[in-house]
Parts: C-alpha cells; sequence; structure tokens
C-alpha cells in the first residue's frame, strides 16, 4: 500500500474503528489482528502461551458465559506475567517480546494500543484489512472503506461514508464506479445520489449507460449533442438543465438513446 507501510498510527487513529460504528465485532477482531500479530513472536513457547490464551479469549467472546469469561481472566493475566518476567529478567534493551506485549494488549480488549504497538513491526495494511473484516460490512461497503483509507481518509470519515453508501450495493456496476469515484473525491452530495438513483431505476441498456457515465462527467461534447436532442423532442427546460450541468436530468438524456 503507497505511503502506508512506513507511517505509524497512534492509538486514537484506529480507536477511531470502534467509535465510529456499532458494527464492530469483537469476536472478529480479536481473532483477525492475533492472526497478524502471534505469528510475528519470535519465541516458539512465548508463542504457543500467546495461542492458548487467544483461543481461550475468543471461547469468552463467543459463548459469553462466566466461566468462559474467567477463563479468559486468567489466561491473559498469565500471557501478561510470562512477558513481564521475560523483560524483567533480559540482559539487553530489546527482550524481543514487543510482539507478545501488542498480544497482551489484545486479549485485554485494547485493540487500538495492540494496533499501534505491533503496526511498526507487521506493516498497517494487514492490521487494516483486520480492523474493515471485524465491522462486517458487504463486500462492497470493505472495498469502498479501503479504497477510501488508502486515499488517505481517516477511519471515521472511510466508514461511515461506506455505510451512507453501502445501501445503494444493489445499483450495477457502473454506478457503483461512479459513486466510489465521487467518495474518494469528496465530491458526492445529496443531489448526486438522487440523480444516481434515477439511472438506478432506468434500467438503462449497456449503450445507454455508457452515455450517462459519459454525462456525469460532463463532457462537453456530448453535453452538447444530449441538450440538442432533448431540444429537437420538445424538451426545452431539460436541455437547458443539462447544459447547466444538472445531474437529474442525465437518466432522462440517456433514455432517450435507442438501445
Amino acid at each position: 500500500m503507497t505511503g502506508y507501510e512506513k507511517r505509524h498510527h497512534p492509538a486514537s487513529w484506529w480507536a477511531q474503528f470502534e467509535e465510529c460504528s456499532d458494527r464492530l465485532d469483537p469476536a472478529t477482531l480479536t481473532d483477525a489482528l492475533s492472526d497478524v500479530i502471534t505469528p510475528a513472536i519470535p519465541s516458539a513457547l512465548l508463542r504457543r502461551e500467546a495461542e492458548i490464551a487467544t483461543a481461550t479469549v475468543l471461547r469468552h467472546l463467543n459463548r459469553g458465559s462466566e466461566e468462559a469469561a474467567e477463563s479468559a481472566s486468567r489466561a491473559t493475566a498469565r500471557l501478561v506475567a510470562t512477558v513481564d518476567r521475560i523483560n524483567e529478567r533480559a540482559t539487553r534493551a530489546d527482550a524481543g517480546t514487543a510482539e507478545a506485549y501488542a498480544q497482551c494488549l489484545l486479549l485485554q480488549g485494547l485493540w487500538a494500543e495492540a494496533a499501534a504497538e505491533i503496526e511498526p513491526l507487521a506493516g498497517t495494511m494487514p492490521l487494516i484489512r483486520a480492523f474493515v473484516s471485524a465491522l462486517r460490512l458487504d463486500g462492497f461497503g470493505n472495498e469502498l472503506t479501503l479504497r477510501l483509507l488508502k486515499a488517505g481518509q481517516q477511519p471515521a470519515v472511510a466508514v461511515r461514508s461506506s455505510l451512507a453508501v453501502g445501501r445503494y450495493s444493489w445499483w450495477p456496476e457502473w454506478l457503483l464506479t461512479i459513486v466510489t469515484e465521487r467518495v474518494i473525491a469528496g465530491t458526492v452530495d445529496a443531489s448526486t445520489i438522487n440523480a444516481l438513483q434515477r439511472c438506478a431505476f432506468a434500467e438503462l441498456s449497456p449503450s445507454q449507460a455508457r452515455m450517462a457515465r459519459r454525462l456525469f462527467n460532463a463532457e462537453p461534447q456530448l453535453v452538447e449533442a444530449a441538450a440538442s436532442r432533448l431540444e429537437n423532442l420538445g424538451e426545452h427546460p431539460a436541455a437547458r438543465l443539462l447544459r447547466q450541468g444538472d445531474l437529474g436530468t442525465v437518466a432522462f438524456a440517456a433514455r432517450l438513446i435507442p438501445v
């Protein structure tokens, strides 16, 4: 991911994923982040203890029983104690426990802190994918969120935009492409959504859809040709609006193209 692998984000940046949506699933996020962190733990014995603790915590998150919660707490405490003991006995500054420490944060439910801790070692994209997967968005929502994040949007903006636009995932692919491009560019407003919605309901043919997309892109010669066609058909108000850049007339103009 261009520009991301060398960037390190504070815990507050990662916390936006939790704060902006109630969709985030703790078990999915814990499992996904563990898949990034656990394999990176250098010590085989410490890695195995982390795997056992993670499995215990996941049982708690998936089942929610009091007994499972107690087991998860004990397993996490054991891992924390092990990491602390290794650090205390270390004879050099780097005790090789950074990954295991991140795992401890993760198992305590401190997902943002765990991500900030492991990011310099694991990279940004695997962590972003873990957080996005835990939001339980549909395929279009996942893809749009990732693209917005790659474009430099803050997590809160990316997730909220994807949730807002996600209701239109039934649109044909060409409309999804347009709305994605405009969301990334920050040029989506209510009038744009309404115009795209009209095209979706208009059930345009492939040739009409191509025409509509070019009209959305405001190609000057095509807009003038379409407006002239509207005038020849007596649709002077629609022609005037099209020339003025009114997107609401795009579906109407495109429908006049022979199928």
